[in-house]
């Protein structure tokens, strides 16, 4: 709501500007840590991205050798291996050029899109993706579901096909739409740099490993007794490569075009694992770049013994979470603190977050309500996930907890169509008879807060000079205050003083200041 006050200097209008972009600032601002976080997570989807990649390069290296031994029999599955790679290949290069526009945009010309400088800043993915006219966020959103429509329909298996749709999935989760987001803007609006690479590094390997699906379905149709034993390979399958500390890394262990009611032997780190299908998993513990080894045997269509080697590489990150305050890096005492709470990859339903000195309510996805009780105190928040059937905690987070501000007193009015606030200055006899009393409130642009006013005194000067008090028990000018103002002439002055208001926090509190009203 506008607020009439008397006219201020360039000077100071600049300085008021300037004080509104460092809150904005301040609000905005993004944790080293989380970004760090997204570093981490980018480097270890590259790595599983080039895994699948070289193991990919194997199969297409396996139907160019089989094209040259038998064209007339392999021929039909090459054209498709052939139009897998082209279409996976354009999405790709289609993301990797995303993010590095996206990086240039960020750090100039001479950017390094694995060295990214100024991961945290808000505006390059929106302009590159979302500026009217130029932004190709649209362009995407088009590339990524032609490329899911057309892939699902080469992968025979249900599960697969789902695990494909899903991850390559462009529907906007139920609150964006609320907010009215398309995909676009729910993926790229102010993301910082470091995220929305992260994001576009994920489109990348869930392209791979779509393609790698794909191309170990088309594989299967070549007869096994057209590839030559030196040609078969052992491969490991991870259902991720990058694992959170305290989780599982999973993975599937297998021959590439073995028949199917031959079960291999495989041994890690010289023992045999008991699996069936070749499932093996282990607890990670620590964080870091890990490596495991071993090797699979099984016979081959003569009946003799065939042995593969194989490494796989896997990366572990440490539990992230992000929480911030909605208004600014501090909570208020006895206020209703808006609230964000998110860990990337896990949805809000398998959260639980946790406050001392206060309580802390949840009030739709992702959003909260933190109402600290003790000012002066350091309230510590908990976020804890359900991974894997059990809870893990994945970070605290400590805010400064504060009395609210005091507020500022003013006489609300009505003109020009809106309600203005008057808070010193001439006002015209008019205005203020039609006016109730006085109000009270905290609006400074990020908070707004009204107050309860309980009692003010309103000071007036006699002909003789003596000043005359008059007191008001609540909000309302008072019988005896309405007939003191009645009787002023144009350019006398009053005074409203001793205001006492009670806000939200139950505090009640002595505003400092005068407010000056001169008759017009």
């Amino acid at each position: 709501m506008p607020i009439k006050k008397k006219r201020i200097s360039p000077r100071q209008k600049m300085i008021n500007l300037m004080y509104l972009v460092l809150l904005a600032m301040l609000a905005l601002n993004v944790s080293t840590d989380v970004l760090e976080g997204f570093s981490l997570v980018a480097d270890g989807l590259k790595k599983s991205t080039d895994n699948a990649s070289k193991s990919n390069m194997g199969i297409y290296s396996t139907f160019d050798q089989q094209m040259k031994n038998n064209p007339a029999k392999v021929k039909q599955w090459y054209e498709k291996a052939q139009y897998v790679r082209g279409m996976s290949d354009s999405l790709y290069n289609l993301a990797e050029e995303l993010k590095e526009a996206i990086v240039r945009k960020s750090d100039g010309k001479d950017a390094d899109i694995n060295n990214i400088k100024n991961r945290e800043d808000l505006e390059a993915s929106t302009q590159v993706m979302l500026a009217p006219g130029t932004g190709r966020g649209k362009e995407l959103f088009n590339a990524v579901n032609s490329y899911r429509e057309r892939i699902v329909k080469m992968v025979t298996d249900k599960e697969k096909r789902e695990i494909i749709s899903s991850n390559l999935a462009t529907e906007v989760p139920t609150k964006a739409k609320v907010l009215g987001k398309n995909w676009q803007e729910y993926a790229f609006e102010n993301m910082p740099t470091a995220a929305a690479v992260t994001l576009l590094t994920k489109l990348q390997n869930d392209v791979r490993t779509a393609e790698g699906e794909v191309l170990h379905n088309l594989i299967s149709n070549v007869d096994v007794k057209d590839i030559r034993v030196n040609q078969l390979n052992a491969y490991v399958i991870p259902n991720a490569q990058t694992v959170v500390q305290g989780g599982r890394f999973s993975a599937q262990i297998i021959m590439a075009a073995v028949d199917t009611t031959r079960r291999p032997t495989i041994y890690i780190g010289g023992k045999q694992i008991q699996s069936d299908k070749g499932y093996y998993e282990t607890v990670c513990t620590k964080t870091g770049d890990f490596t495991f080894s071993g090797y699979i045997e099984m016979l081959n269509g003569s009946g003799e013994k065939v042995r593969r080697d194989f490494t796989q590489k896997y990366s572990v990150v440490a539990p992230s979470a992000t929480v911030s305050a909605d208004i600014m890096n501090v909570l208020y005492a006895g206020y209703d603190n808006p609230m964000s709470v998110s860990v990337p990859g896990i949805p809000s339903s398998k959260l639980r977050v946790s406050m001392t000195g206060g309580s802390f309510e949840q009030k739709g996805e992702g959003k909260y309500i933190a109402r600290p009780s003790t000012p002066g105190t350091e309230a510590v928040i908990t976020v804890s996930a359900e991974s894997e059937g059990r809870m893990q905690e994945m970070g605290k987070f400590t805010f400064r907890v504060r009395k609210l501000p005091d507020p500022t007193a003013f006489i609300a009015y009505t003109a020009d169509g809106g309600e203005n606030h008057f808070t010193g200055g001439g006002l015209s006899k008019q205005i203020l008879m039609s006016t109730e009393g006085i109000g009270a409130a905290i609006d400074d642009g990020l908070l707004n807060i009204a107050f309860r006013v309980n009692s003010f005194e309103m000071l007036l000067f006699d002909a003789m000079g003596n000043a005359v008090p008059y007191k008001s028990n609540g909000a309302n000018f008072s019988d005896q205050q309405k007939a003191q103002m009645r009787g002023l002439a144009r350019n006398k002055h009053l005074f409203i003083r001793d205001i006492h208001a009670t806000g939200p926090d139950g505090i009640e509190r002595t505003l400092n200041g005068v407010m000056e009203v001169i008759i017009k």
